[in-house]
């Protein structure tokens, strides 16, 4: 009788299913925090470039002619 009642108490705990639906909402979570930090760098980097081309090409006037 004590084997049913564990079983029946086991089948009847949802504490395990809510820890589960925690974990892949959270790695779900974390997977698309780091897609979209791959996105927002690769475009920083991008941009980066241009801004630091410009720079070396740009000139400085240092008199008032």
């Amino acid at each position: 009788m004590k084997l049913f009642k564990l079983t029946r108490k086991f089948r009847n705990e949802e504490d395990g299913a809510v820890t589960v639906d925690w974990v892949v909402l959270t790695a779900a979570v974390v997977g698309l925090g780091a897609a979209a930090l791959a996105l927002v760098r690769t475009s920083t980097q991008d941009l980066t470039t241009d801004i630091a081309n410009y720079l070396s090409s740009a000139s400085v006037q240092t008199s008032f002619n």
